[in-house]
């Protein structure tokens, strides 16, 4: 089973420069078509409420329910771009969403600067929430923030901490040796996954596929982490936007990353992350 761990869908296009199909361009259909043509069986939405798509979590619950079996929303709760990121009563927000939807997990986009309220009290109660009902804590953030998420990992064992995007690495950055070296810290800790996409975030030109330089960071986060612990994702529709294609999302692992054993293989695709899925609602309806 191939089963995507990071793509989004929304209702109307966020980004600029518009599009002339605002309206259709980042639809679940999209999605699910490339998902088709690629042989995807399933697809954990990330959710993200940014430009006109203030419902976006309602719209990817509804959708996932009209599809049953093939996606898998994550929920925005508090992200940076809202008016409660790292406000009094995350816990409870978090909850509420929880309860209301029964779902597998969430997302929450971190500011650039580590502010030290993942570690405060407040940070600790809302991820007390998220062990306490099975949720995977789809975490995107930059290499700064691996000692706190750490921490969280320590205090909460039986939370999976989900880093977008390689953790935040970016080969080319001045910051890149000590940045690989937080994350390298962070393998230590066995409920922290990394998703293997987004390779052209830290590639000389976003266009330039297969990533090469990228793919040589991936290899050393491979090493730390082992196949169980990496779940490869498409970052859908915004791979789109200049970068390249869903199917190239997927052969820059399959086709371009020769270290990987074939086992292995199977588990950065999809049977990792679906392991995870299993054992987690075990854990909440224990």
């Amino acid at each position: 089973m191939i089963i995507d761990s990071h793509c989004h869908a929304w209702a109307r296009w966020p980004y600029q420069p518009q599009v002339p199909d605002v309206d259709s361009r980042g639809r679940v259909q999209q999605l699910l078509f490339e998902m088709d043509q690629n042989g995807v069986d399933m697809a954990v939405v990330i959710c993200a409420r940014i430009g006109q798509n203030p419902d976006n979590n309602e719209y990817v619950v509804s959708e996932a329910a009209r599809y049953e079996g093939r996606f898998i929303p994550f929920p925005d709760v508090d992200s940076s771009w809202s008016s409660t990121y790292h406000t009094a009563g995350a816990a409870e927000r978090l909850e509420k969403i929880a309860r209301q939807w029964k779902v597998k997990g969430f997302t929450h986009y971190l500011k650039s600067e580590p502010d030290e309220w993942l570690r405060s009290s407040q940070g600790r109660e809302f991820f007390a929430v998220a062990t306490q009902y099975g949720l995977i804590a789809s975490i995107s953030g930059g290499p700064g923030w691996q000692p706190e998420l750490r921490e969280i990992a320590a205090a909460f064992p039986r939370l999976t901490i989900l880093c977008h995007h390689l953790g935040g690495l970016r080969p080319r950055s001045a910051t890149y040796d000590s940045d690989l070296k937080q994350l390298m810290e962070s393998a230590a800790l066995a409920n922290i996954m990394v998703k293997v996409s987004g390779f052209y975030y830290g590639s000389a030109s976003e266009w330039d596929f297969p990533y090469r330089d990228s793919i040589g960071m991936f290899e050393r986060i491979y090493t730390a982490f082992g196949s169980d612990r990496l779940c490869w994702g498409s970052d859908f529709p915004v791979c789109n936007k200049g970068r390249c294609t869903y199917r190239q999302t997927l052969e820059v692992v399959r086709a371009h990353c020769p270290f990987i054993p074939k086992a292995d293989m199977h588990m950065i695709l999809g049977d990792a992350l679906g392991r995870r899925l299993v054992a987690n609602q075990q854990e909440r309806t224990s």
